[in-house]
């Protein structure tokens, strides 16, 4: 399936052989530039362009055009060769706009050499600018992903060429409108669509040595098309689009597959069907641009689904009472009405009324359970690791990512409905807050039979699980955790992320290691701010600090926490988030009660969570209070070690 990438959005290469075809609605130059792990370029030798067009791995057109075709051999760039950059630029003084203001969005796709597309991106939000970085494929621990950039250059391709470190920027860029000036621009058409059985096109493509020429017309015409199936319907409906806009035609940018919020549905929307059925639910199916975020919004429409369906059914039987009361009232008002077979048959006739009701709420809710169920039972398996519970089977081949995710499933919520029925409690990374394990007697059925110190492990518990569900989804050198632990009351339950060596530095004791860590983060935060302030990158930063982003996991507090601790901790819960400094802390909050209100704004920062199922996850939108679960793994599971020991080797491998 072909991913639609937004500017930012990273995507997975499956094969290292690739063609990339550039549609735009004027003549421009494509180029491409070969960078090391920083993205720096050495020198001219590695810019391919016009005047130098082939570099090894790498081949672009000799001339400016509407439509280009790039050839790249990931396979062949080279060792040193960790990013390939994609470049568009509008030669200067030539016939049509000279800015990317002028024109339809620039499209970019990246294909196999069958022509299958991997991914394509419309290069939306240019104005001023002359050049852009399109898009750029680079190397992650030994594996090539493309990412969608789309950064624009108001000063024009020796700007962009500056930017990435070419010292030569300026004779590079004039070399390239000199090799461009001999002959006049032209557009070449876009090769016919070619389908999936397209078996000559892939035998020729296996068998050729190189790339796809790419200023050569086909030998031979294409083989007749098949009958098209609706996806490729689609995808040609898109390309006729495109080629409109090409033309100055409008266009829109709209997914094919998505349907506005504001458009009526083309028939009434039935009754859901049989679970089982032909049209039973599909993991996967609500929007997005790549199956993270479809799942993503599915398990959320899940969510909005199961709050809305309860809402009606509890608003159902409290009309129904509603009404039997008044019913009641009436009968009861009427002194002669009351008494006798008539009052009891009126009671009677109110009490069936109000069950009647309450049946058909029931029939109602039921129905639209099964369905939630039938879709609960297909998406939770499709889930990846970062949206999926610790008894998943996704975890056995659990791999240290290269990309951070779009969100974290931090446990599951229920409504009392259907206790059986979980839907997993997806929060957005980075965390916009901190978090908070209560460690106090709740008021909860589970929490009744446990006591004090069996609750407080279980919040140690909880946070390991935590922490090691965000270690899992990082990248192994872009998420750092420090412990604070000032007695260490909580050493064998932190053992998995001592163990593993996961952790930037062994947990915290005592006043003096608790004002040392506290005094680095809160450093950190200072520095990071300052340099977001003043327009500054990350080599603003001094020489060796952490760029990771950094999780404090808080343990036994206030124990071992002055004035000046406290302070601190309640800076690094407001202003963290917003530079990546997160808390996690394990904390009852009677035993904080000596501070009084000046702690009422770090609990109000922070979110709450328990390590027993309580109901406290107060839902405004309907006022339901659900029954949050935390994400503990299976009792005699050993899944959490086995993930942090991956996590721990893949960090230690990690070249410093």
């Amino acid at each position: 399936m072909t991913a639609e990438l937004v500017r930012g959005q990273n995507h997975p290469l499956p094969r290292t052989r690739l063609e990339i075809r550039v549609s735009a609605g004027a003549a421009l130059v494509a180029g491409a530039t070969l960078g090391d792990e920083r993205g720096r370029v050495a020198g001219a030798r590695c810019v391919a362009h016009p005047g130098a067009p082939a570099l090894p791995g790498v081949e672009v057109s000799r001339r400016a055009a509407a439509e280009h075709r790039l050839a790249v051999d990931l396979e062949a760039v080279g060792e040193a060769v960790h990013r390939v950059s994609v470049l568009l630029a509008l030669p200067p003084g030539a016939p049509g706009p000279s800015r990317f203001a002028g024109l339809a969005a620039p499209f970019v796709a990246v294909t196999g050499l069958d022509g299958t597309e991997i991914a394509r991106y419309t290069i939306t939000g240019l104005g001023a600018e002359s050049a852009v970085v399109a898009l750029e494929l680079y190397r992650r621990q030994g594996a090539w992903k493309i990412r969608a950039v789309g950064q624009g250059y108001a000063g024009g391709l020796a700007d962009l060429l500056s930017d990435q470190g070419l010292p030569e920027a300026g004779q590079v860029a004039g070399a390239i409108w000199e090799a461009i000036a001999p002959g006049p621009t032209r557009s070449v058409a876009a090769p016919p669509p070619r389908t999936g059985d397209d078996a000559l096109v892939r035998a020729v493509s296996a068998g050729a040595p190189g790339g796809p020429g790419l200023d050569a017309a086909p030998d031979a015409a294409p083989p007749p098309a098949e009958p098209t199936t609706v996806p490729q319907q689609q995808e040609q409906q898109q390309h006729q689009q495109h080629q409109r806009a090409v033309a100055g035609g409008p266009v829109s940018y709209a997914h094919p597959r998505r349907q506005a919020a504001t458009e009526p549905p083309a028939a009434p929307v039935a009754p859901p069907l049989d679970p089982q059925g032909p049209d039973r639910p599909v993991a996967g199916d609500a929007g997005g641009w790549s199956m993270d975020e479809r799942l993503y919004n599915q398990v959320w429409g899940m969510f909005e689904d199961l709050a809305r369906t309860v809402a009606a059914y509890r608003s159902a039987v409290d009309f129904a009472d509603a009404r039997r009361e008044q019913e009641l009232d009436r009968v009861l008002s009427d002194a002669r009405a009351r008494m006798g077979p008539a009052g009891e048959q009126a009671r009677e006739r109110a009490h069936v009324k109000r069950e009647e009701l309450v049946a058909r709420a029931g029939e109602v809710l039921e129905r639209d359970l099964a369905q939630l169920v039938a879709e609960s039972e297909v998406v939770e398996p499709a889930l990846p690791p970062a949206y999926a519970r610790w008894d998943s089977p996704v975890w056995h081949a659990y791999r240290v990512p290269m990309e951070i995710p779009m969100a974290l499933r931090l446990g599951d919520v229920r409504l009392p409905e259907r206790p059986l029925l979980r839907i997993p409690m997806l929060v957005r990374l980075p965390l916009e807050r901190g978090l908070w394990i209560d460690a106090g007697r709740t008021g909860s059925e589970a929490a009744a039979c446990l006591d004090a110190e069996q609750i407080k492990g279980l919040a140690v518990d909880t946070a390991v699980a935590v922490a090691a569900r965000l270690l899992a989804v990082y990248p192994a050198h872009e998420f750092a955790v420090h412990v604070i632990d000032p007695a260490g009351a909580a050493a064998a339950r932190l053992a998995p992320l001592t163990r593993a060596g996961v952790l930037a530095a062994p947990p915290a004791a005592g006043a003096a290691g608790v004002a040392e860590v506290l005094a680095g983060l809160t450093e950190r935060v200072d520095l990071v701010q300052m340099a977001v302030r003043g327009g500054a990158g990350t080599d603003a930063l001094p020489p060796g600090m952490d760029t990771a982003e950094q999780l404090l996991i808080v343990n036994d507090f206030p124990h071992g926490f002055d004035d000046r601790a406290l302070n601190q901790l309640r800076y690094l819960a407001d202003e963290g988030p917003s530079v990546g400094v997160h808390l996690l802390m394990v904390a009852d909050r009677e035993e904080a009660s000596a501070y009084g209100p000046v702690l009422r704004p770090l609990w109000r920062s922070l979110l709450r969570l328990t390590p027993v199922p309580d109901d406290h996850l107060a839902d405004p939108w309907v006022g339901h209070a659900w029954t949050y679960e935390p994400p503990l793994a299976p009792s005699g599971s050993r899944i959490v070690e086995q993930v942090l020991g991956r996590v721990g080797e893949a960090r230690a491998a990690w070249p410093r």
